[in-house]
């Protein structure tokens, strides 16, 4: 069995997508039709930067995902490769999410990219620039880094926002508390703590404006059924109705992103290959995770076309 995986944010960088453009009308198609949705030469912008504007999160968010599929596009468009026929399971990291749902035609295109602008938007405005912060602990177990930050709240918050495996644990909150949890988890024999260069702190409590926005635009949307059953990170579960993944969808906002666990589910279930699309984040975490896994990044054009030859 095979899942795709999507990647989230922290995948961006100024060049992304270009050579795939260069080689390919399939993706420079891809790129187009999220341009003409946004109303943004935002593939200009992926490609040029600059850097400082790419990273944005309400621009780094629609830019990962069409970089993501515009790479499947061409493995099924170029290659012949249909996703219902190739994988049995999809799930992405965050915004990720989102591409694993279009790339299972639940959402299309143009309201993906849509609704990551203002995700991206709202997760930016709910916390005023300075009053939150994330860090990654590495070197504690899941249950380890629960315990680290219910003792750094202290009337704050400060929460576990992703479960990356392999000891690797992201914490969002306040920045006092974040910075409580920092040095809680090297007493608790942390190999390290270190500051993220996020501009929010995302998935947790304080993301609840965000998630009342995105409430909102979600009511208004189209979602269908996906060809296959979505790991979500609220759950690490395969849901398929579409009403239970918009609530999802939600509830992801603040939630925490449950990746260990979505990764080992899908093992457990009978994955024996994880295919990551536009990006190289969730291959390593995979491969801590499932060891005995195969795991692979497709990225550029050689990768598709290597990969297309194992189908």
């Amino acid at each position: 069995m095979r899942a795709f995986l999507f990647p989230g944010q922290g995948s961006q960088a100024v060049g992304m997508g270009q050579a795939l453009s260069a080689a390919s009308p399939v993706a420079r198609e891809t790129f187009q039709e999220v341009d003409d949705a946004l109303k943004q030469a935002l593939s200009k912008l992926m490609a040029n930067g600059p850097e400082a504007d790419l990273t944005l999160t309400e621009n780094a968010q629609p830019a990962i995902m069409a970089n993501a599929l515009a790479t499947l596009r061409v493995l099924e468009r170029e290659g012949g490769v249909r996703l219902a026929d190739k994988a049995d399971y999809v799930a992405g990291h965050s915004l990720g999410e989102y591409s694993a749902l279009c790339a299972a035609e639940a959402l299309d295109l143009p309201t993906t990219a849509r609704l990551l602008k203002l995700r991206g938007r709202a997760m930016q405005a709910a916390v005023p620039v300075g009053m939150g912060a994330m860090a990654a602990l590495l070197g504690l177990d899941f249950d380890a880094a629960k315990a680290v930050v219910a003792e750094a709240a202290q009337g704050e918050v400060c929460e576990a926002a992703n479960d990356n495996g392999g000891g690797q644990v992201v914490v969002s909150g306040h920045v006092a508390a974040v910075e409580r949890a920092m040095e809680i988890a090297k007493s608790k024999g942390a190999k390290r703590a270190l500051l993220l260069p996020v501009s929010a702190p995302f998935h947790c409590a304080l993301m609840a404006p965000a998630a009342a926005a995105m409430e909102a635009a979600l009511a208004d949307v189209v979602l269908r059924a996906p060809l296959l059953p979505v790991y979500t990170n609220v759950t690490a579960g395969p849901v398929a109705d579409p009403d239970t993944i918009r609530r999802l969808l939600v509830e992801q906002v603040t939630g925490t992103v449950r990746w260990r666990e979505s990764v080992a589910a899908m093992f457990a279930a009978g994955v024996t290959e994880f295919v990551e699309f536009g990006g190289k984040v969730l291959t390593p975490m995979v491969k801590r995770i499932a060891p005995e896994a195969k795991a692979v990044s497709v990225t550029t054009m050689s990768d598709i076309e290597a990969f297309a030859a194992t189908l």
